[in-house]
């Protein structure tokens, strides 16, 4: 029997989270857009990497993330 595996979509920048995208159960493909950051007057969307199913969200829309920290996580 496979083992789960665990993805976890990490910040890139420290960035303010205009809008998450999805939500837990959701289901997710490569290149889908999970939330969108905005920092410095740009919006940057975060794309997941590998397909899964969404088994946390970790962060709302207003909150300010720093670099490296957990968005969404996947599980696969």
């Amino acid at each position: 029997m496979a083992r789960e595996q665990r993805i976890e979509i990490l910040a890139e920048m420290v960035a303010n989270v205009l809008v998450v995208e999805v939500a837990v159960g959701d289901a997710v493909d490569i290149g889908d857009t999970v939330v969108l950051l905005e920092s410095m007057k740009m919006e940057i969307p975060v794309m997941a990497e590998a397909a899964g199913k969404v088994t946390a969200v970790k962060v709302a829309a207003g909150d300010v993330v720093q670099e490296g920290d957990p968005l969404v996580e996947l599980s696969r």
